[in-house]
C-alpha cells in the first residue's frame, strides 16, 4: 500500500439495498476509499462502514439469513466507526418504536420511531440545522424517515426537524434521518471520515506503544 493510500480509510458500504453507489462517490469526494460489504467476510480490513437507507426490515432478514447481520454487529461492537443514515439509523439503534420487532444490529443507546415523518407519500426536503457541520443548514431529504424517541446519556444530538432529533453521534456512531448521499453536501460523510481517521490514528498509536514497551 503507497502512502497515499494508508492516509485514505477503507470504508465499507452495506451493499444490500439502497443508495450504495451515492454513498460511494461522497466518500470518494472526501477522501476515503471504498469497498461493497456483501458478506461476512467483505468485512475485513474496513476502518468504518456506511449502512444506507432502504427497508430496516428487508436488510434484517437478507443480512440474518447470510450471517452479515451477526458478523457486522460483532465488528460495531469492537468499535468499528459506522455511519446510519434512514434505515441505517434504524439499525443501529437499541430500540424501535412504530413497527414490529425485527433484527438490530443495535449498540447505540437510542430508540427510534420508524416512519415517523409518514409514508412515501410524505417525504420532503427541508433544511437542518447541524452545528457540528456549521453554515448554512444541510438540505435533508426525507423518505419515510424516522426520528428518534430517546437519546442515551452517552448520545449527542447533532440536529432536531419538528422538535424532534433526527442525526446523533456516540463514540462510534454517527446516525441521520435524512439522505446527505441524494445531494452535493458532503460536510457529513466528511466529519465521518475524519472521526474514522482519528480513531485509526489513536488505535495505531496505542498499538506502537505496546510494542515499544516489550
Amino acid at each position: 500500500m503507497s502512502a497515499a493510500d494508508a492516509r485514505r480509510p477503507r470504508i465499507g458500504v452495506l451493499a444490500v439495498q439502497g443508495a450504495v453507489s451515492e454513498h460511494e462517490a461522497a466518500l470518494a469526494d472526501v477522501g476515503a476509499r471504498t469497498s461493497r460489504v456483501r458478506s461476512a467476510v467483505d468485512l475485513e480490513a474496513l476502518d468504518g462502514i456506511v449502512i444506507p437507507g432502504g427497508e430496516s426490515t428487508t436488510f434484517g432478514l437478507v443480512a440474518g439469513e447470510s450471517g452479515l447481520l451477526d458478523a457486522l454487529r460483532a465488528r460495531v461492537d469492537r468499535g468499528l466507526p459506522v455511519l446510519g443514515t434512514c434505515a441505517g439509523m434504524i439499525m443501529l439503534a437499541s430500540g424501535i418504536e412504530g413497527g414490529g420487532p425485527q433484527p438490530l444490529v443495535g449498540g447505540m443507546d437510542i430508540v427510534v420511531r420508524r416512519n415517523a415523518f409518514g409514508r412515501q407519500v410524505h417525504s420532503f426536503e427541508a433544511p437542518v440545522d447541524v452545528p457540528a457541520l456549521g453554515d448554512p443548514p444541510v438540505r435533508g431529504i426525507f423518505i419515510r424517515a424516522p426520528w428518534i424517541e430517546r437519546v442515551g446519556p452517552g448520545v449527542e444530538v447533532l440536529a432536531e426537524h419538528g422538535g424532534h432529533p433526527v442525526a446523533a453521534r456516540d463514540a462510534t456512531r454517527i446516525v441521520a434521518a435524512f439522505h446527505p448521499e441524494l445531494t452535493d453536501d458532503r460536510r457529513l460523510h466528511r466529519l465521518f471520515v475524519e472521526e474514522v481517521r482519528e480513531r485509526s490514528a489513536g488505535t495505531e498509536h496505542e498499538e506502537d506503544t505496546v510494542v515499544g514497551a516489550q
